[in-house]
Order: C-alpha cells, then sequence, then structure tokens
C-alpha cells in the first residue's frame, strides 16, 4: 500500500490510545494550536514545558484553561530542551514535541551522551512532504541530523526510513539514493555509494523494499522523463523515500518542496528512546498536528526506538 496523502494518514492512524508528550519550549501559539488539537483529539496528554507564564496566557487566549501541574517552567530554548528530555529520560513522557526552539538546541539535548535520549548510533530525521503535485507522500532523509553521512550512515538512515514506511503500512517501500547523475562517477563518491546500496538492497538487506541508484531527483519523481532518457526502474517515476547524499541536499529539498513546491511537512527524529516531532518554528498549527499524529503512533508507554 501508499499512502496518498495527509488525509490519508489520519484516517489510517485513528483510534490510538492516549501518550504522554513532553513539548519542549511551549510558549508558541501554533504548537499550542496543534498539542491541543491532538489533545482533543484524545492522542496525547501533554506536559508543557517553557515561560510558565507566556504558556499559560497563550492557552487561556485559546479557550484553554489548564492545570498548573501540567506546565513545567523553563527560562531560555537550552533550560526547555534540557527539561523536557529529563523528563522522557525519566520516563514521564513517551514522545517529545519541539516547540520554539531552534531544533539543533533540542537534538543537542537528546543527544547528551550523560543525559540524552539517544538510543542508536545514527539518529536521522525524515520529512513527511505532501506535495501538490506528486501522487503520494514524500519522506526526505536526511535532512537535520547528520551532516556528511558516510556509506555506513547511509545505510543506518536508509534503514529507518525504510522501516518507518513499514511502520506507516507500506509493503515495499520504494526507495531513491539521490545523486546528480544515474551513473557512478569517480568524482562523485555519492554515486558509488548510491551503487552499494542498491545491491545491499537487492540482496535484502533492508528488508522488503527497493532500492535505486544513482539516481537523479526528477526521474526518482516523474516517470515521464524517466521514460524519455530510457531509464528503466520500478522507482523511476514513483520513489516513496528520498535519500539525500548530505545534510545540505535533505534540507534544501525538503524546504524546497514544502516552501516553493507548495506543500505540507511533517518531521521526526528516528533512532531515539522515544519519537521526536521537528518542525520548522514558522510550520502552520496543522502541519505540527501531523507530526504529533504520526509520533502518537510510533510512541508507546515505555522506551521506544524506531
Amino acid at each position: 500500500m501508499v499512502i496518498a496523502g495527509f488525509s490519508q494518514l489520519k484516517s489510517k492512524l485513528h483510534n490510538l490510545p492516549p501518550k504522554t508528550a513532553v513539548v519542549a519550549a511551549a510558549h508558541d501559539e501554533h504548537t499550542l494550536q496543534a498539542v491541543f488539537a491532538a489533545q482533543r483529539d484524545g492522542l496525547i496528554r501533554p506536559i508543557l514545558v517553557g515561560h510558565r507564564e507566556e504558556i499559560l496566557s497563550i492557552a487561556h487566549g485559546l479557550g484553554q484553561e489548564l492545570s498548573p501541574d501540567c506546565v513545567a517552567d523553563a527560562s531560555d530554548d537550552a533550560g526547555c530542551a534540557a527539561r523536557a528530555v529529563s523528563l522522557i529520560r525519566s520516563g514521564k513522557g513517551t514522545m517529545l514535541i519541539k516547540g520554539m526552539l531552534q531544533t539543533g538546541t533540542l537534538l543537542k539535548a537528546v543527544v547528551n551522551r550523560q543525559s540524552g535520549i539517544r538510543a542508536s548510533e545514527v539518529m536521522s530525521h525524515v520529512a513527511i512532504l505532501d506535495v501538490p503535485s506528486y501522487h503520494k507522500l514524500l519522506y526526505v532523509t536526511d535532512g537535520g541530523m547528520v551532516v556528511a553521512p558516510d556509506l555506513e550512515q547511509k545505510r543506518r538512515i536508509l534503514k529507518n526510513a525504510v522501516d518507518f514506511c513499514r511502520f506507516l503500512g507500506y509493503d515495499c517501500p520504494k526507495a531513491a539514493a539521490l545523486c546528480a547523475v544515474e551513473t557512478v562517477t569517480p568524482s562523485m563518491p555519492e554515486t558509488a555509494d548510491a551503487a552499494v546500496l542498491k545491491a545491499e538492497g537487492e540482496r535484502g538487506d533492508f528488508g522488503p523494499c527497493v532500492v535505486e541508484g544513482p539516481i537523479s531527483l526528477d526521474l526518482a519523481t516523474d516517470a515521464e522523463a524517466a521514460q524519455v532518457k530510457g531509464y528503466h526502474s520500478p522507482v523511476a517515476g514513483d520513489a516513496d523515500i528520498l535519500l539525500a547524499p548530505s545534510i545540505a541536499a535533505g534540507n534544501l529539498l525538503g524546504k524546497s518542496l514544502y516552501g516553493l513546491a507548495g506543500g505540507e511537512m511533517a518531521g521526526v527524529v528516528l533512532g531515539a528512546r522515544a519519537p521526536i516531532t521537528v518542525n520548522s518554528r514558522g510550520a502552520t498549527a496543522e502541519e505540527k498536528y501531523w507530526s504529533i499524529l504520526i509520533c502518537a503512533a510510533m510512541s508507546r508507554e515505555e522506551d521506544h526506538v524506531l
């Protein structure tokens, strides 16, 4: 199966038992709108970490009266991140929601060797994109965690994304190891990595999936372009996962599909003891809701690795 868009995803993930969610830097209207909507839908029970008076004021303006015990005061961004991660680590929550703070600040607390919640050597970010011009959801990885992945890190990033898609119900996700060209080229080391990943996919190293590479973005997402260029692959024009060769490429790709192409984007980080929502601070409440929905489905009332 494939998932055409966020509305279909919501119908697939309905009737979830509520999870305890910790919100880092919750003093933000869009974040609280999404959190309260998820709470009304029975997805989460929130613990709000941040500027207490600001959180209470925003909540009051949204018609939501809060119990004092669901708000944990923290002064600055680093304090919000540390307090939120500490609550997850101590078992007070089973999913982490990014609010009004930089992604790097939150993830620095997440990966801290002494006090963080890292559960895998390679944590990775997946941007889930509902793009009007594409016929199904796209999963772009990794535009937020690993700066310049080597081959072994790409293996783990790809495995994270494939497992994530299978968790959502995909029988055989189609993954494109993106490069600028479709042939192995010595001056472009990422093309050799892509070819190795394709061979490992054919061998079954990533479980049920199809891995193609090296392959360019247009061939991975445009069947007509692939036909014109004589490029034959089940992934051509029908990719689910877009594996970027670097964080810069993944970040640019995700934000261009989200901004210039008019897409909606949810974001999750995989490989921690709890699923983590990661959206742009400028994301709409609806987009933040989609991330919460996905992480609520992934979360369980015990240490979780996905």
